[in-house]
């Protein structure tokens, strides 16, 4: 199986998410679960049935993060040459040949992106316009409405 990439945060923030799982979710739902069955008849008790589809669901969001972690590969930027060349992990500063408008993008796993708060997915079409590519450089990003051309104003490795 291919490795994902993930950024330092995004591992932490996994981790975070399976410790409150499996030390706070996972014991609350045995609990109600335990509780709705002392109140008899399993077949008509909404209490009963409604636990059980929340263990389903946090068994399942368990296994899944427990997956995604094993097979990630996390990549440090901060630990890497700042040599200005754009590579997974970097917060890279964009302004629009057109508009003069800037744009910042941290470039992060699917896992990871929140467009709101500037974080695109490596395999965005804009990130994979920049990948590879250096402070100075012009790219053409083509979206739904067209072409974008930005130039990168500066990559940090942060």
């Amino acid at each position: 199986m291919q490795k994902v990439p993930m950024t330092v945060a995004g591992e932490k923030a996994l981790r975070e998410e399976l410790e409150h799982l499996k030390k706070v979710e996972r014991p609350k739902v045995i609990k109600e679960i335990a509780e709705a069955r002392e109140h008899g008849d399993l077949k008509e008790n909404a209490e009963y049935h409604a636990a059980r589809e929340q263990q389903g669901f946090i068994e399942g969001r368990i296994q899944d993060i427990e997956g995604k972690l094993s097979n990630s590969q996390v990549i440090d930027v901060t630990a890497m040459p700042k040599t200005g060349k754009v590579i997974f992990g970097v917060t890279v500063k964009l302004i629009d040949v057109d508009t003069d408008e800037e744009k910042t993008y941290q470039i992060v796993g699917e896992d990871e992106a929140d467009i709101p708060n500037g974080k695109i997915s490596a395999g965005s079409p804009i990130a994979r316009a920049l990948i590879g590519k250096e402070e100075g450089d012009v790219v053409v990003v083509k979206v739904p409405s067209g072409e974008i051309e930005y130039e990168i104003d500066e990559v940090q490795y942060i």
